[in-house]
């Protein structure tokens, strides 16, 4: 059961993971609790990343669930709702 409304986007950016490695991703959903990268990544249940996001800033996740090239992160912090709107504002005006 999910907590938080998802909205789609088409978003850039970086995930950093391990010690001094980033990727640049695409986040194809958001919400204040998580989000859906739509980019094939090599990573398991339970790893962790920190995504840099406008607004919010850098938030830690962890993979929750991946099924085709898709992959679902938990946020470890619930962006709060000011905050979320505002980035969502951000990300659509690119």
């Amino acid at each position: 059961m999910r907590r938080a409304t998802r909205f789609s986007v088409d978003f850039e950016t970086i995930c950093e993971f391990h010690p001094n490695q980033e990727i640049r991703v695409r986040i194809a959903n958001i919400s204040a609790n998580g989000m859906m990268l739509a980019d094939p990544i090599d990573m398991e249940k339970g790893d962790r990343v920190t995504v840099r996001l406008p607004v919010a800033g850098r938030i830690e996740a962890y993979l929750v669930w991946s099924h085709q090239g898709r992959h679902g992160f938990k946020f470890e912090r619930v962006i709060r709702e000011p905050d979320f709107y505002a980035m969502l504002e951000k990300i659509n005006s690119n």
